[in-house]
C-alpha cells in the first residue's frame, strides 16, 4: 500500500534512530572498538539487517522511506527501483511495492556464466531508477552500482538508504559529482541524540562516541599511539 502519511523529517530521524536502538542493530563498544571493513577501528556498529527480522519496525521504516523520496524526489520520479546486493534487494522489494513499481536487483560483478549480468530483471533505457540500500558510509559503493544501472541506458539520480553515517566529509559532494542525490532516514547523530535521551549506554562510551564521531581519524589515530 501506498503510504500518505508524511511525518517531519526531524520525527522520521529520531523515530528511525530510536527503532535502530531498540532491535539491537546499534551497538556501541569503546573499549573493544569494532573493526571495519576498511580495517580501522571505531566504538561504533550498525547492522541494518536486523529491520528484516522485526515486522513492525520493518514496516515502518518502509513507510518512512518511501515518503521520503516521495517528498525529496516526487511522487512520479521513477519507473524502477534497484535494490544493491545483497543487504538492499529485500529493502529495495519493500520500495517497490509501497510505491507500486516495478523492482530490479544490482549484482556487485557480473555472475560469470549465462548472460554474464549485472543487473537481474527487467530494466530497460530510458526508465528513472532508484537505487535502494540499508546504508552508505561514504557513498563509494552507491558509484559502481549507479554505473551499472546506466550501462542498460536508463537512469540513476538517486539513492535511498535508512543509515547514512553523515561523519566523512565530501559523501554528498561525492555522490553529487556523479550525479547522485542521497536520501536517507537517520544519521549517526540522530543515534546518538535518541541514546542520550534513552540513556541506552553509559556516559563514558557515549562521550567516546561523540569523540570519535566529530573526528573519526583523529579518535583512530590516538587509540593506535595508545
Amino acid at each position: 500500500m501506498i503510504p500518505t502519511s508524511f511525518p517531519a523529517k526531524e520525527e522520521i530521524a529520531r523515530l528511525t534512530a530510536r527503532a535502530l536502538l531498540e532491535i539491537g542493530a546499534v551497538d556501541f563498544n569503546a573499549r573493544e572498538p569494532f573493526t571495519y571493513a576498511s580495517g580501522l577501528q571505531g566504538p561504533t556498529y550498525v547492522d541494518c539487517r536486523k529491520i528484516i527480522s522485526f515486522p513492525r519496525v520493518r514496516s515502518t521504516l518502509l513507510d518512512f522511506m518511501a515518503v521520503t523520496v516521495m517528498r525529496d524526489a516526487g511522487f512520479e520520479a521513477f519507473d524502477n527501483i534497484a535494490g544493491g546486493e545483497t543487504a538492499g534487494i529485500p529493502f529495495g522489494a519493500w520500495v517497490a511495492e509501497r510505491l507500486a513499481l516495478p523492482m530490479s536487483y544490482v549484482r556487485k560483478k557480473p555472475k560469470g556464466y549465462g548472460r554474464n549480468a549485472r543487473i537481474e530483471g527487467a530494466m530497460t533505457e530510458g526508465q528513472n531508477v532508484l537505487l535502494v540500500e540499508d546504508l552508505t558510509t561514504d557513498g563509494g559503493s552507491k558509484l559502481s552500482f549507479v554505473d551499472a544501472i546506466r550501462e542498460t541506458g536508463a537512469s540513476c539520480g538517486h539513492t535511498a538508504v535508512v543509515f547514512f553515517y553523515d561523519i566523512f566529509p565530501g559523501t554528498r559532494e561525492r555522490l553529487a559529482e556523479h550525479g547522485v542525490e542521497l536520501h536517507s532516514l537517520c544519521t549517526w547523530w540522530d543515534v546518538l541524540a535518541e541514546a542520550k535521551a534513552a540513556e541506552s549506554f553509559d556516559a563514558e562510551t557515549l562521550a567516546e562516541v561523540e569523540s570519535f564521531l566529530n573526528d573519526p581519524r583523529a579518535w583512530q589515530e590516538a587509540r593506535q599511539k595508545g
